[in-house]
């Protein structure tokens, strides 16, 4: 029979066989005796899938046996039996220059599997729980591609790279709901994802620090335990990941702590986005900050079941410009970072816990690499679609532990940029293989507000999962058709090249709206803001425009293509859409303000504001399903401001 599979990640090893099995309403999920007490959850996992996929329930039972006209789930110890031709070797995991060879060895194995479909039976032997999992989600797949009539065939399969993660802002902008976040673990794990982590600045209920989390729907210990629980079960590490040295906006603005910041009257400071980005780096000559600071670490890391804790020390732009300058003075920028970042590592390890910090500061000075204890990873990351390889092969040549950290491009623009984060994913993730890098570490950022749907960045993340998982890669076209029928259950395999085009029509960008709305109501001459708006000549504006609505009326044409489960996410993309068409016709009024055009009709300019208020109303709706209130008022008065701008607009020529 013809037949086109649709799997993601790509297994290493697949070859189709004669002949098929024939998934029935008595047939049974059958756990080995020899199965530890976790595979009762994934096989309840398999049993859900196949109910909601082909409309009945299969028993589960035990046995000792292989059984005939079952699906049998078999735990394996001996990695060696189930993976026998080592087929993507990769030496760093027995070089000597890494710390960590026990632990990269131990999650390399433990998630093996191999899947065997024969006219008789199913038969999953998998690598510890890992590897079990990994390979019903392979069968998971399936099903939904093939029906209950699944072609036999033999897979191998083991990851590329050991650990391979999410990382998810809950901070600037959207704190999801639980459910939301159960959701986000469900996916990881389907796309063969070990790791997720939150990054947290102030949207953790600390129990000391209400002055900071007051303004915030924080997230609470018991939400964290909860999920963390749940993430165990999905074979998933729920890695903790605060800010712990730049990026403190909420705490250094605050009354009790402001002294604490580098820069000084940082509790004075009106609300920005772009400048709370930019400052609000602890004072290290300040003993008081490292108290702080070691008082969320040690009230936040008891949540968690991971060996690893993310101190970030990221973007710590201000550091020798205030409080500490006299210090870096004396001994160097550089090594004051270096100082107080060994002091929040040495904490983290005397947890007994792996500390993980962003790279980007101490690249500057990459040997002080080696001043750090062994086992400290660097998150090394890098975000251009053209990222080049020179920071990933100088922490290797140097011989640290690193993760390489791509990310899903969707911060500052409403709908993500597929095409740039395949790029950039694709590179990074290559580039983690050509040296060695213990881990990939898949972004998804917040920057001004996270106005951006979470689900958009749905296709960033299968990215990240498959080019971690299976060195080669597939062609953007392609693994695009396949996330839209695997992932959005699109017959046609259209619907994530639309999405991605939709996107392309954005020229009045998120950033742009953000930073263009702060300088001019700060005052800034509006003869120096027209970089913002170089792109909405009316031609241009008029262009784009009609590309949404013609790519829009694709969307409505693919919903028929889909499965009814999926067609919910359309209407997100809708929304985005509207927005997108929105903010590129006041993108052009900006642009002819700025060149005292007096071409606008004004009477427009009162329709489109009401517009603008008429479609953050449904943005707000979509907002409050899947995230707590968190910073969208923030968001609201960006909106409310620039519809009061273009009904005053007259007033500004």
């Amino acid at each position: 029979m013809g037949l086109e599979l649709h799997l993601l990640p790509r297994p290493q090893e697949l070859e189709i066989k004669i002949g098929s099995f024939t998934i029935k309403y008595n047939t049974k999920i059958v756990v080995n005796n020899s199965c530890s007490t976790g595979i009762l959850n994934i096989a309840k996992i398999l049993k859900e899938s196949i109910q909601k996929e082909l409309g009945f329930e299969l028993p589960i039972i035990k046995s000792n046996n292989i059984l005939k006209d079952s699906i049998n789930l078999i735990e394996i110890s001996d990695e060696e039996k189930l993976y026998p031709n080592d087929i993507s070797s990769n030496e760093a995991y027995s070089s000597e220059s890494y710390s960590n060879e026990s632990y990269s060895n131990e999650s390399y194995s433990n998630e093996s599997y191999s899947l065997d479909i024969q006219e008789t039976s199913i038969l999953i032997n998998g690598s510890k729980k890992g590897g079990v999992l990994y390979g019903v989600q392979t069968l998971r797949q399936m099903i939904t591609g093939s029906g209950a009539v699944l072609p036999a065939l033999h897979i191998v399969d083991k990851p590329a790279i050991p650990n391979r993660g999410f990382y998810h802002d809950v901070t600037r902008g959207r704190i999801p709901t639980l459910d939301s976040l159960k959701k986000l673990a469900d996916k990881v794990s389907y796309y063969k994802l070990n790791q997720l982590q939150l990054y947290v600045e102030h949207s953790f209920l600390y129990s000391e620090l209400s002055e900071v989390w007051r303004d915030d729907t924080p997230l609470t210990a018991e939400e964290i335990l909860e999920l963390d629980d749940y993430c165990q079960k999905l074979n998933i590490e729920l890695i903790p990941s605060i800010a712990s040295f730049g990026h403190l906006y909420k705490l250094l603005s605050t009354k009790t702590y402001t002294h604490l910041c580098e820069l000084e009257n940082s509790d004075k400071t009106d609300f920005s986005f772009f400048d709370r980005m930019q400052h609000h780096t602890v004072d290290v000559t300040n003993d008081e900050s490292f108290e702080v600071i070691k008082y969320m670490i040690e009230e936040y890391m008891p949540l968690f079941s991971s060996k690893h804790f993310n101190i970030c020390s990221d973007e710590t732009f201000d550091l020798g410009k205030g409080k500490s300058k006299a210090l870096a003075e004396e001994i160097g920028t550089d090594r004051v970072y270096v100082n107080f970042l060994k002091k929040l590592c040495d904490l983290v390890i005397s947890h007994n816990k792996r500390p993980m910090f962003w790279g980007d500061i101490i690249l500057g000075d990459p040997l002080a690499l080696k001043e750090l204890p062994d086992e400290v990873i660097c998150l090394n990351w890098g975000y251009s679609p053209d990222e080049k390889e020179d920071n990933a092969k100088k922490v290797y040549e140097i011989g640290a532990t690193q993760y390489l950290c791509p990310g899903v491009h969707g911060w500052n623009h409403i709908v993500n940029r597929n095409d740039y984060g395949y790029k950039n994913i694709k590179s990074m993730c290559d580039y983690a293989n050509r040296y060695h890098a213990i881990g990939v570490l898949n972004t998804d950022w917040g920057d001004f507000g996270h106005v951006n749907h979470p689900e958009f960045s749905t296709t960033g993340l299968i990215y990240g999962a498959a080019f971690s998982w299976n060195a080669l890669n597939l062609e953007y076209s392609e693994i695009n058709k396949q996330i839209s029928t695997i992932e959005y259950k699109d017959k046609s395999g259209r619907f994530v090249e639309l999405i991605s085009d939709i996107a392309k029509q954005e020229l009045f960008t998120w950033e742009f709206v953000v930073m263009w709305k702060e300088r001019f109501s700060h005052g800034e001459p509006i003869e120096q803001l027209t970089y913002y708006v170089q792109n909405c000549e009316q031609t241009k504006v008029d262009i784009a425009n009609k590309n949404i609505d013609e790519l829009v009326e694709n969307l409505y044409e693919t919903i028929s293509h889909m499965d009814t489960s999926t067609r919910g996410v359309v209407k997100a993309y809708m929304i985005a859409a509207k927005g997108l068409k929105l903010f590129n016709s006041i993108g052009y009024v900006v642009h002819s303000l700025q060149n005292h055009s007096s071409s606008i009709d004004i009477s427009c300019l009162t329709e489109l504001a009401k517009d603008l208020e008429l479609w953050f109303y449904e943005y707000k709706l979509l907002w409050r399903q899947h995230s707590k209130e968190s910073e969208l008022y923030q968001i609201q008065e960006l909106i409310n401001w620039y519809a009061d701008f273009l009904r005053s607009y007259n007033t500004q020529l």
